[in-house]
């Protein structure tokens, strides 16, 4: 399969911006309200960890898609 020079940058530029979005993201959900009850982490918090676990699981093979994809248009 070939991947275009610009559909590779698209590719890395995706990975990049998971790894920009997705750290405030979780700040966010870590310091709301809803988050705790009583020193502990509610259900709100898990899965909103194990929705920004994915996505920066995805980010990363997305993101390493796009560099080698975009490696291998330079030669």
């Amino acid at each position: 399969m070939t991947i275009s020079r610009r559909v590779a940058l698209f590719l890395l530029a995706f990975g990049v911006w998971s790894y920009l979005l997705w750290p405030n993201f979780v700040r966010n959900i870590w310091n709301s309200d809803r988050s705790w009850a009583g020193g502990s982490p509610t259900y709100y918090l898990i899965v909103h960890l194990v929705i920004a676990v994915v996505s920066l699981t995805l980010g990363t093979i997305i993101g390493v898609l796009g560099w080698r994809a975009y490696r291998a248009t330079r030669r």
